[in-house]
């Protein structure tokens, strides 16, 4: 009995955490076209966002090439299809594997940073007294820090899948001894607009999940040092599993588009 009690209980709090999500979702939008727009700000946050996440984006999607092509190369050698190892390495990086792998570390890097920073002010009250002074602290700290990984973030995956294909590329080079040119012309020879498009699409939605997660979890955060850390770590898994939904609901669209 205490049992499904338990079970009730911490049903109705996830349900009363979508609905607030999904109010502070609604009111990001409302505030996103209301003047003044914090553009210096939003600036600086694409800076901090993206140019500090490329070190890690590029070993990410380095390593993601390397260890796609080494896996696979041996089974596609057994077959006798080792030539379709550029195409299906472009595919698979740009399609599904790029995206997801990207936002995956950027939840992690960015949406949990978000998080613990917005945290802090909370229980520092720094939001308190930016209220107070007459300043709009959800239009300056949340609309400027989602908007700003919105849109970075298919910048990160472009730069992430290229990054992957150059080490798939070396991979080749070296056991199979392709050229460079003739890597890369199989490869766009395999992609068309119908992968490319799918993918920057759902990046965007990525980004913008990790922003207002990552701002909702920290820009609500209970009082104390604990808060924090909380916040920061159910933002990283919060968003983690939002991104297979979504990841999931735009493979499922495409693939009826696909079917039409």
């Amino acid at each position: 009995m205490l049992q499904l009690q338990h079970i009730q209980k911490r049903f109705r709090s996830f349900l009363m955490e979508i609905g607030e999500l999904s109010y502070f979702t609604g009111r990001f939008f409302r505030e996103s076209f209301k003047r003044p727009f914090e553009f210096k700000e939003f600036m600086r946050q694409c800076y901090n966002m993206g140019n500090r996440s490329l070190l890690l984006v590029a070993i990410t999607g380095f390593i993601i090439g390397l260890v796609l092509t080494i896996q696979t190369r041996p089974t596609l050698l057994e077959f006798g299809a080792v030539s379709w190892m550029p195409s299906m390495v472009g595919i698979s990086i740009v399609r599904e594997i790029g995206p997801i792998i990207t936002a995956l570390v950027c939840a992690g890097k960015i949406g949990s940073g978000i998080g613990a920073e917005l945290g802090s002010m909370r229980v520092t009250e720094q939001i308190d007294a930016m209220e107070v002074s007459g300043t709009n602290p959800f239009k300056y700290l949340v609309v400027t820090r989602v908007l700003a990984i919105t849109f970075m973030l298919p910048l990160l995956v472009f730069f992430s899948d290229a990054v992957a294909l150059f080490g798939s590329f070396l991979v080749e080079n070296v056991k199979g001894d392709v050229s460079f040119t003739l890597y890369f012309s199989q490869v766009f020879n395999a992609l068309e607009f119908g992968d490319i498009i799918p993918a920057t699409v759902k990046s965007f939605f990525f980004g913008m999940a990790i922003g207002i997660v990552g701002c909702f979890k920290g820009y609500y955060c209970k009082k104390g040092t604990a808060g924090v850390g909380k916040a920061a770590n159910s933002a990283v898994v919060f968003t983690s599993l939002l991104l297979f939904i979504i990841d999931f609901i735009a493979v499922f669209v495409t693939d009826i588009f696909y079917d039409l």
